[in-house]
């Protein structure tokens, strides 16, 4: 069992900055593709970025490209997502997981996300 407690939200203008942080306990995540994912009100919970185990292949969706960038520290057991021109249609909670090769979720409990939320 892994425990993954992302961190980083907040309120911030359009086009500013945040880095998110998604800590693992229990066990290592070392071994796993990661991904985060986001969920807005009234939205399907979406992906946003993932990186492989090694951290040496990431993919994006189209409406991050560029300004969203996704890494791993795999010796602190954490993953980041580093956010950069934020758009007020960013907002959303935000959450890590676990992905498989094509990056999609494992049936692994979702943790608690971290609220993302950017003003006009």
């Amino acid at each position: 069992q892994v425990n993954l407690v992302e961190s980083g939200g907040g309120l911030v203008p359009a086009g500013g900055s945040l880095t998110l942080s998604c800590a693992a306990s229990g066990r290592t995540v070392t071994p796993w593709h990661m991904g985060w994912f986001r969920q807005a009100p009234g939205m399907e919970r979406e992906l946003v970025a993932g990186i492989s185990a090694s951290g040496l292949r990431t993919t994006y969706t189209d409406f991050v490209k560029g300004r969203f960038t996704i890494s791993r520290d795999n010796a602190k057991n954490v993953v980041f997502l580093q956010m950069d021109s934020l758009k007020p249609e960013d907002t959303a909670v935000y959450y890590c997981h676990r992905v498989g090769d094509n990056y999609f979720p494992t049936r692994d409990a979702w943790g608690q996300g971290t609220q993302v939320s950017v003003s006009l």
